[in-house]
């Protein structure tokens, strides 16, 4: 969706706007949410980060996806300066002269403009830049801890109208707990799950499928409970695995599960590279429980299009 279709939907006599989930958890969906949520949302973040009327944001995120909406959406609320690019892995290529107060972008773009001499300038100078739609990588988050403005880490999905929650990444103020926004309640259910209580962008309470710790009304993130591999009676946590190899794989990979008869589920792991010298990593750095019971080799990783793994088609890879 360009953003001058988007501006069209906003700008139409209907109280709602029809987005779609980024489908990291199974197939892309598509959901109809209210335009004065969508406001209220926007205006509690540019709150938070203390956005003015006349600052400059940059919009360089689809506006097929909520992320990219609620940039626009954020602009109009608090009358920001929208600059907008189109949508690529260098969202600061041909940004020579200008300076921005507010960005968003996915990991992958932060990657790539650090990489690039005048691009990490041009990032360091964003005064508030949020990072969401992935995970970041923890070689990345050393290196933003030494940015001189504010980069932040956010936790949100579709549902809750893009985040509802902040952490830190850079300065001594760095964390890894995420700090809900005023109006948000969080909670666990008894799976230990996050539950989102946020009425100003969400109409009923939202169970979530992260499993988190929570603590002084701040949470970390564990895992999710979808991403559990229940092995001869063991729970293990997918991304806790992913994390022990982070280290030592080069390659592309991302951990699964498929059924067995005998431990009821175990672990796979799908690799870009060589399985045998994933499996010497493996058996060399996992503990013993965690050590994958089979290695696959895949042309491609499977990612959602916002980059994000694709966790239901790497089961059914694993299930081959």
């Amino acid at each position: 969706m360009s953003l001058e279709k988007f501006l069209e939907d906003w700008n139409n006599p209907s109280e709602f706007v029809e987005v779609k989930t980024s489908g990291s958890t199974g197939e892309p969906k598509r959901m109809m949410v209210e335009k004065r949520r969508m406001l209220n949302s926007a205006r509690i973040t540019c709150d938070f980060l203390g956005l003015k009327k006349g600052d400059t944001a940059l919009l360089c995120m689809s506006t097929d996806y909520i992320a990219g909406k609620m940039m626009v959406v954020r602009s109009i609320e608090r009358g920001l300066n929208l600059i907008s690019v189109e949508p690529s892995g260098h969202p600061l290529a041909a940004r020579e002269n200008l300076e921005f107060s507010f960005a968003a972008m996915v990991p992958m773009q932060v990657y790539n403009s650090l990489q690039v001499p005048e691009e990490k300038e041009r990032l360091m100078a964003i005064r508030h830049l949020i990072i969401g739609g992935g995970a970041i990588d923890e070689a990345m988050e050393r290196e933003l801890r030494n940015f001189p403005n504010a980069v932040w880490s956010t936790y949100g999905m579709t549902e809750t109208l893009s985040h509802i929650a902040l952490r830190r990444i850079s300065g001594p103020d760095a964390s890894d707990w995420y700090t809900p926004f005023p109006s948000v309640e969080i909670s666990q259910n008894q799976d230990g799950c996050l539950v989102i209580n946020a009425p100003e962008v969400c109409a009923e309470t939202l169970v979530t499928n992260d499993i988190v710790e929570i603590k002084n009304n701040r949470f970390r993130i564990l895992g999710r409970k979808d991403n559990v591999i229940c092995s001869g009676g063991i729970k293990l946590q997918i991304e806790e695995i992913e994390r022990e190899l982070k280290p030592y794989v080069r390659v592309p990979y991302i951990i699964s599960k498929r059924k067995d008869e005998k431990f009821g589920e175990v672990v796979v792991l799908l690799t870009e590279g060589s399985t045998d010298e994933a499996k010497q990593i493996c058996e060399k750095v996992l503990p013993k429980y965690h050590i994958p019971k089979a290695y696959i080799h895949v042309d491609q990783i499977p990612l959602t299009e916002t980059g994000k793994p694709a966790r239901k088609k790497a089961e059914l890879l694993a299930e081959k």
